[in-house]
């Protein structure tokens, strides 16, 4: 059409570098798996990627991690791809980095630089943005060096003085240790906010449940599902960053806070948990953790090895005023659309029941809220309460703010066996208490 032009970004055209040390433990599978989960994050960062190529690594070189004639033959395939940047399934030193940088002539981005990257262009609220802002700037800081090898300190004085100036390099690095000291300041405030917020909650008595798991597990279509949020769901590694929370209602008057976190992956990178811990407190303070497994992945056993690992770091870094003891948890052994061989497993004390169900097409998700129901009525009060016939006020107030389950007449009076909170019976009790003075 004449007068409309079609803009079309075009991809930078990249390879991946899977280095396999001898000493990593894990079969020929769990190698398989891990370079997929690469590849697929490679192809979340919006890159076109043309290559990829495992290198066996029997001794890892500490200037370059890999052997000469190694370098040389991911330099021919950078060469006859023409790729602008090489991602590399593996933690680089800056000197490493800058090392394949020069010999390769492009960009080399390792496993860390890569997940980084992800989170920087997922985060979409303010607080999302700070904490990858963080964890980049932590990660950048050591690699500064790569950029400003040319610049010299210039010469002059004595002394403690150094020169009329400081070199670029010092100039960068104090930039970035005061932004990081105001990003820090900043989260401070946000981690206050959220305490403010999970106290406000526990003087109303409403739980939380936090959904945890493996990245693309489904936790953002089942909090979906359970909450009608509209979070965004794509069948993409880190689709959603950003901490949601809402109020799930469930059969009995109870409700809970539900919250959907970041996911989880192999070697999450520690300036990424440092950072989103105003996030993942939410995990630690829950009364309630829901781990999402997709029981439809090869890999579903050592993803969840991963999930508690980080669970068991988060925990050990001492968030926790007064310990940091693991809160009770579910398992929801998602997608059974694809995998419908798994089935519900209920144990008696709820604490560490698996439910079975799919999110897409909603099956199973009525017995899971039932199971969240009896776990919080697990924690409450039961009694009997004798309440007058005429009162039909108080009656109703059973019924939505607890469960009635038994419920027979006594002359005038009804007498409810009703099982609901601690604090739901006080009130009802003080209801009770002033209508029979008047």
């Amino acid at each position: 059409m004449s007068g409309s032009v079609d803009l079309m970004v075009k991809k930078d055209a990249v390879i991946s570098v899977h280095p396999e040390l001898s000493s990593k433990a894990g079969g020929e599978m769990a190698r398989q798996a891990r370079a997929a989960e690469f590849d697929r994050l490679v192809i979340a960062s919006d890159c076109e990627l043309l290559d990829s190529i495992v290198v066996p690594i029997r001794r890892p070189r500490s200037g370059t991690l890999l052997g000469t004639g190694q370098i040389e033959q991911v330099k021919k395939h950078v060469t006859d791809c023409e790729a602008t940047v090489v991602f590399v399934d593996h933690p680089l030193s800056p000197v490493q980095q800058r090392n394949l940088e020069q010999a390769w002539e492009t960009k080399v981005v390792d496993r860390t630089g890569l997940i980084l990257e992800i989170f920087a262009a997922r985060a979409r609220t303010s607080e999302g943005a700070m904490q990858v802002e963080l964890a980049s700037l932590n990660y950048q800081i050591s690699r500064l060096v790569r950029s400003w090898t040319h610049l010299e300190r210039q010469r002059g004085g004595f002394g403690f003085l150094g020169g009329p100036g400081e070199r670029q390099l010092e100039l960068d690095k104090r930039m970035i240790r005061n932004r990081i000291k105001q990003i820090e300041q900043d989260l401070v405030g946000v981690r206050r906010m959220r305490a403010t917020q999970r106290a406000g909650r526990r003087r109303k008595e409403i739980p939380t449940v936090a959904l945890v798991g493996y990245t693309n597990a489904g936790k953002s279509t089942l909090f979906n599902r359970l909450t009608a949020a509209g979070v965004y769901v794509a069948d993409q590694l880190f689709a959603t960053l950003d901490p949601t929370l809402r109020k799930v209602e469930l059969s009995g008057g109870h409700a809970v806070m539900l919250s959907d976190t970041v996911g989880f992956v192999q070697e999450l990178p520690h300036e990424l948990v440092d950072a989103f811990r105003a996030t993942l407190e939410e995990v630690v303070e829950a009364d309630l953790i829901v781990h999402v497994r997709d029981a439809s992945d090869p890999q579903v056993i050592e993803q969840g090895k991963v999930v508690n690992d980080t669970l068991h770091m988060i925990m050990g870094e001492g968030w926790v005023d007064g310990g940091s003891e693991m809160p009770p948890r579910i398992e929801v052994w998602n997608k059974t659309d694809l995998a419908p061989q798994v089935v519900s497993r209920i144990t008696p004390d709820i604490d560490g029941s698996r439910m079975a169900l799919s999110a897409v097409t909603g099956k199973g998700v009525d017995e899971l809220l039932a199971l969240l129901r009896d776990w919080l009525e697990s924690h409450m009060g039961e009694e009997v309460m004798r309440i007058p016939v005429a009162d039909g006020k108080a009656l109703a107030w059973c019924h939505a703010n607890g469960r009635v389950l038994h419920q027979e007449g006594d002359g005038d009076d009804m007498l409810l066996t009703v099982r609901m909170s601690r604090a739901a019976l006080g009130r009802l009790k003080s209801m009770l208490a002033k209508r029979a003075v008047h």
